[in-house]
């Protein structure tokens, strides 16, 4: 079962940015600011890239800070991740559980209402865009504290607050009611991840 805590401080990645090793750093940067779990998320990269990176993440973070992979459960089971984090058009929650170990976790997307029925059977879903934010092109539209509030509601599980979080807002989407949230650029994006994740960390007060 996945531990609420867990879910306080997800950092996801953002690209490469020409090597593996300076992921790996920032993805550590992240940990030891507070981050309390890592989504590995490189659009670009082949199956193959991603094994190699999420086992290389694996080895180098802290046992207690669970590995998620965006989209591809194939990629996070071969390389040894702790989940997968999937969106509405990928393999939904349901057929996953089927197939992945029992203490596999997964996370869903979800943005509107229509969203919410795709993740049954996730361990947590990821609610959002709470805020206008220029890290996901598709995410659509901010929806706000309040929409965050309602779909909250209809999710009947843990949630994470995702898109435009950082230290200033972090705390009004718990407020909400997300269990937790969740960052790409502000921490993968910022000079000093590190101190980056410890901000958002002392904004949420835990």
């Amino acid at each position: 079962m996945l531990a609420p805590e867990k879910l306080t401080l997800v950092a996801i990645t953002d690209d490469l940015r020409g090597d593996a090793p300076g992921l790996i750093a920032r993805a550590q940067a992240a940990t030891r600011g507070g981050a309390t779990m890592i989504q590995l998320r490189l659009k670009d990269a082949d199956a193959r890239t991603l094994v190699e990176v999420a086992r290389a993440l694996i080895a180098s973070l802290p046992h207690d800070v669970p590995l998620i992979v965006n989209d591809r459960a194939d990629v996070a089971i071969a390389a040894g991740a702790a989940g997968v984090h999937v969106g509405d058009e990928d393999v939904p929650p349901a057929a996953l559980r089927r197939v992945v170990p029992s203490d596999f976790i997964i996370g869903a997307s979800v943005g509107t209402d229509a969203e919410v029925p795709f993740a049954a059977d996730a361990d947590y879903v990821g609610i959002g865009p709470v805020y206008s934010t220029d890290s996901k092109h598709d995410a659509g539209a901010a929806i706000g504290t309040e929409g965050l509030a309602e779909l909250i509601v209809q999710a009947k599980r843990p949630v994470v607050a995702i898109g435009g979080i950082d230290a200033t807002n972090a705390a009004a989407a718990v407020m909400a009611g997300a269990t937790g949230v969740a960052a790409i650029r502000a921490i993968f994006g910022a000079r000093d991840p590190e101190q980056a994740a410890r901000s958002i960390r002392a904004a949420l007060g835990r």
